[in-house]
């Protein structure tokens, strides 16, 4: 497994990475995430085979900007999209109502999908990189889910992924996971009910 560094060199080729089907880990607002191209399904079937974890229970995407996001989910009505745009960009994820195209893959069993605009210096700058140097990925959207296996604790180092995952991403984009001592806040987009603190 390669390490890249948050340099624009390394990012680019984090994005490289990702637009030819690869899974990477990099740093977010909490611990490490191991991410992908949102419409590679290889690419998230994997993810889910890496981490133990059923598809069925549907996938993060975060973004730099919301509009990458607009792809994937239906805005909601303005006032509590007020809400919800004000508390980005920041650790706090959205169950926003998907698209009718959105892949299954990344819904799981259910008609939302999990969105939410990154204030990590480098999970947002692997963002934008995707969306310059990423090929068909185009957007910006990177699918997120915690660097573990299912039944542990998310990794919050390299060297945490690399015990805990060993070879399995292709790359690991180096740099430190924010201050947050667990992962991101996820909140009903409809009702505004925190479904996990």
């Amino acid at each position: 497994m390669r390490s890249v560094g948050s340099t624009p060199f390394g990012l680019r080729e984090a994005a490289r990475a990702v637009a030819a089907g690869g899974v990477i880990a990099y740093p977010t607002e909490a611990v490490f995430g191991l991410g992908c191209d949102p419409l590679h399904p290889g690419a998230v079937l994997r993810i889910l085979d890496i981490k133990g974890r059923g598809i069925d229970k549907g996938l993060i995407l975060i973004a730099a900007d919301f509009a990458a996001l607009l792809p994937y989910v239906e805005p909601l009505d303005s006032a509590r999209m007020a809400e919800i745009r004000a508390s980005w960009p920041g650790p706090n994820t959205w169950l926003l109502p998907a698209r009718p195209h959105t892949p299954g893959w990344l819904t799981g069993a259910h008609d939302t999908l999990a969105v939410r605009v990154t204030d990590h210096p480098v999970a947002a700058a692997l963002c934008r990189a995707c969306a310059r140097y990423g090929g068909h990925i185009g957007s910006g959207a990177l699918v997120s889910t915690s660097a573990n296996l299912s039944d542990l604790p998310p990794a919050r180092s390299p060297l945490a992924v690399r015990r805990q995952l060993g070879d399995a991403p292709d790359l690991i984009v180096a740099g430190r996971a924010g201050s947050r001592g667990r992962p991101s806040t996820i909140r009903d987009g409809r009702s505004g009910r925190v479904l996990r603190g």
